[in-house]
Order: structure tokens, then sequence, then C-alpha cells
């Protein structure tokens, strides 16, 4: 690991921080205090429901942790494309007994505010997601004594990453559950991503700053592989979504592991940006059809993925999971870093004693 890594957590292992409730305090305090990097994340809530959840873990870790904040979005959306969408989802609205919510609910996440108060009180690591902040937004969290990331699905995007001064990058490959962090939402990139092994050599040869790897990451041996590509950290999402710590519904939580729910795929279903989860019904019907609208999508179907929620009914939830879901443990977060982290070392182990042979007769 890098240097600055090491300084925040002794294990190579990242929470990814899981918008929408996940990525609770207790869960962060946890990896934390395992000797991971827990993070907050900062998406859909407000600038003070952020500071009122740092507060909140402050007082239960003193170890070093993140906190994840989406990047405004640009107006880019066909308001005519949208009013079809809810159109298709008014059956829904119908089925669940509630109203779709409004598409123009907000763009930018209060992102200028949240921006304000991590200045105002700084903490350890802060990552952004869905595009870059500019040079001057990485210069005062340096100077604040912050270290940052940035998202990047491609090596263009690392490019860019590092260029605005970011601390390190991380490489998210298309294997990652939830949504892809790409800078730029282009409809004709749409199943086109990068495998996660061959974005980090990609990403490796193209900046300088240690990458931290995202996608499809569940166990001990997959971090190895990760580090031995170039990675200086592993960052494990759906791993963590499973621990009696995480905030997940607990429908999310057991249709990780539930044959019904046997694989995933990239949607725009619920959100109207490409985001991973279990094929349900939902997806399947609405999949197709959903437009490229973020964050539009994402309000007008926050009011039926809470009363599936409500009412028990996983085919109407985001189940957003990556594509090593079938792999997760039902552990405590700081057992899953503790037994993560005993994988590694003997993953680590086992490569030093392959034998190494030399340039003999063939």
């Amino acid at each position: 690991m890098s240097s600055a890594l090491t300084g925040l957590c002794p294990h190579p292992i990242v929470q990814a921080p899981m918008a929408g409730g996940v990525s609770v305090p207790q869960l962060v305090a946890a990896v934390s205090e395992a000797g991971g990097l827990g993070f907050l994340a900062a998406g859909y809530k407000t600038a003070d429901g952020m500071y009122q959840e740092i507060k909140q873990l402050r007082g239960l870790t003193s170890r070093p942790f993140g906190v994840n904040v989406f990047m405004p979005q640009p107006e880019h959306a066909e308001s005519g494309a949208v009013e079809v969408y809810a159109h298709q989802l008014a059956g829904e609205a119908v089925w669940y007994e509630t109203e779709l919510g409004d598409p123009d609910s907000g763009r930018d996440d209060g992102y200028d505010a949240k921006l304000a108060v991590l200045l105002d009180n700084p903490v350890p690591v802060v990552s952004f997601h869905f595009g870059v902040p500019s040079r001057e937004v990485f210069d005062k969290l340096r100077r604040a004594g912050t270290f940052t990331l940035v998202t990047a699905t491609t090596a263009e995007e690392a490019r860019a990453v590092e260029r605005a001064g970011a601390d390190a990058v991380i490489a998210q490959g298309v294997e990652a559950g939830g949504h892809q962090g790409t800078h730029r939402d282009l409809p004709e990139n749409d199943g086109s991503g990068i495998g996660l092994l061959s974005l980090i050599a990609q990403i490796r040869e193209a900046v300088r700053i240690p990458i931290v790897a995202a996608g499809g990451i569940m166990r001990g041996s997959q971090i190895a592989a990760v580090l031995a590509a170039g990675a200086s950290a592993a960052q494990l999402g759906t791993a963590f979504l499973a621990t009696p710590e995480s905030g997940a519904h607990a429908l999310h939580k057991e249709a990780l592991t539930n044959p019904l729910y046997a694989r995933t795929e990239s949607t725009r279903a619920f959100s109207g940006r490409p985001a991973r989860g279990l094929v349900n019904r939902f997806l399947r019907e609405h999949g197709p059809y959903a437009p490229a609208a973020y964050p539009e999508v994402h309000h007008l179907t926050s009011p039926l993925r809470k009363a599936a929620a409500k009412a028990g009914d996983a085919q109407g939830m985001a189940l957003w999971a990556g594509q090593g879901h079938r792999l997760a443990r039902d552990l405590p977060a700081g057992e899953l870093v503790e037994v993560l982290a005993a994988e590694l070392a003997e993953a680590g182990t086992a490569l030093s004693d392959l034998p190494r042979t030399g340039g003999g007769a063939r």
C-alpha cells in the first residue's frame, strides 16, 4: 500500500460507501475499528443529515473513516422521456398505493453545502462519485488535511482524476454493485464496461497516483489478486451489505444468496443511471424502457421503492449487488474484516511458496 493509505488503515480493505441508508455509522465504525477503512455515504442526504452521521460516527470510533459525496449532474435529460416513463410506472403506483415522486426534486444533491461542512469540520477521507471536482476543491481539502479519492471507470477518467489533483483513484470495474461512477452518462456506452483486472492494468499505465480497486470483490484471495495487479487497496461493498451492522433492508440481505435471484444486471430502471442489481420483476419489466435521466428517474421511483420495502415485496425494490453476491457471508463487519485479512495473508503465503523457475531448457 502507498504510505498515505497505510496511515489510514492497517489492512488494505475499504468498505464501499453505499447510499440509501446502507452505510450507517455502526457499520463504518465496525470496519474502521477492525483495521479497515469505513465509509459514510452522503448521497441522498441533506448536508445536516451528513453532519449528524459524522458526529455519531465520531462517538463510535477514533479511527480514520471516509465520507462519499455525489457530484452535481448536468441537465441533459429529455423531459418527454421522463414523462413517458412516468406513464409506464403509473400501474406500479396503483399497485403499491402510493404516488410517483417529483422528478424535478433537485440535481446537485446538496453538493456545495456538503463541501462547506466537510471543510469546516474536516474528516480524514473524502471520495467523489459521478464526476471530478475542480482543482480548487482538492486544494482546499488537502489544506484541511483530508485525503481525497475519485471513482473512475476508464483510464481516460483516471487521467482526469489525476489532473484535477486527487490523491488516489478508485478503479471501478463493471462487476461492481450499485451505480457505475462514470463521469459522463452516455447511453451509447451502456454495456461497454471494463472488467476490474483489465481496468487496473490500464489505469496503472495511465496515472501515477495510488489505485483502490472496486468491483465484485468478496474474498481475501481476490484482494490479493488486485494488489498483485497494481492496486494499493480493495474496496468492497456487497460483502459488507450482508453484515448485521449494515442498514440494508432484511429482504435485500436475504436476496444476495437467495437462489431466486440468480444473476445481476446493469439497469436504468430505478434511477436513470446504469447501476448493477439483482434481477427482479421491476428490473425485468421496466429496465428496457427506462430513459437516461438521473436523478429524475431516481426521484420518480423513490416512493415506489419505499412502498415495496414497506410491503415486504423484494420484487419492487432496488436490490443493488455486485457480481460476487452469492459469496456474501452473514458475519459481523469487524469479523468480516479480520477474515478477509486472514484470507489475504494466506493467499500471499501461497504465492510466495510457488516454485520460481528460471530460463532453462524448454
